[in-house]
């Protein structure tokens, strides 16, 4: 279960609303071994795409820097996707299994295809995707 606290869900949703018409993509941090996640890092979408996302290498360095001084952990990467469902894609797959091949993360897509963005997680581990249950908690 991925549990994000309501302004990060907030954070999220308004991110991948205001890079539009571009997918928009960040990272997600919560204390060291919890399933809360207490802070969005918004990162710049450095493909500059409305179909696929790659996180700007200066900044991703920079959020880790950040996230290690506040005792935090990455737990998750999100990305929106702008006329599609929010499900990984091939790309997505292929992707998420060259960046984090053991699995340690998970991936959050925030759906704009519709006038209510929709938020779901997933683990993707050897070319197989999980959903994660996400609730929001205020």
């Amino acid at each position: 279960m991925l549990r994000l606290a309501e302004d990060v869900h907030a954070e999220v949703v308004a991110h991948a609303l205001a890079g539009l018409p571009n997918e928009a993509c960040g990272l997600l941090a919560g204390p060291v071994c919890d399933d809360r996640v207490t802070r969005f890092f918004p990162v710049r979408n450095a493909a500059e795409s409305s179909q696929i996302y790659r996180l700007d290498d200066a900044e991703f360095l920079q959020v880790e820097r950040t996230a290690d001084a506040e005792n935090l952990a990455l737990v998750a990467v999100m990305h929106s996707h702008t006329h599609t469902s929010a499900y990984p894609s091939p790309t997505d797959v292929r992707d998420a299994t060259a960046f984090d091949p053991f699995g340690a993360l998970q991936y959050v897509i925030v759906s704009l295809k519709d006038p209510e963005p929709a938020l779901r997680c997933y683990r993707i581990l050897d070319g197989v995707i999980t959903e994660v249950a996400v609730t929001v908690e205020g």
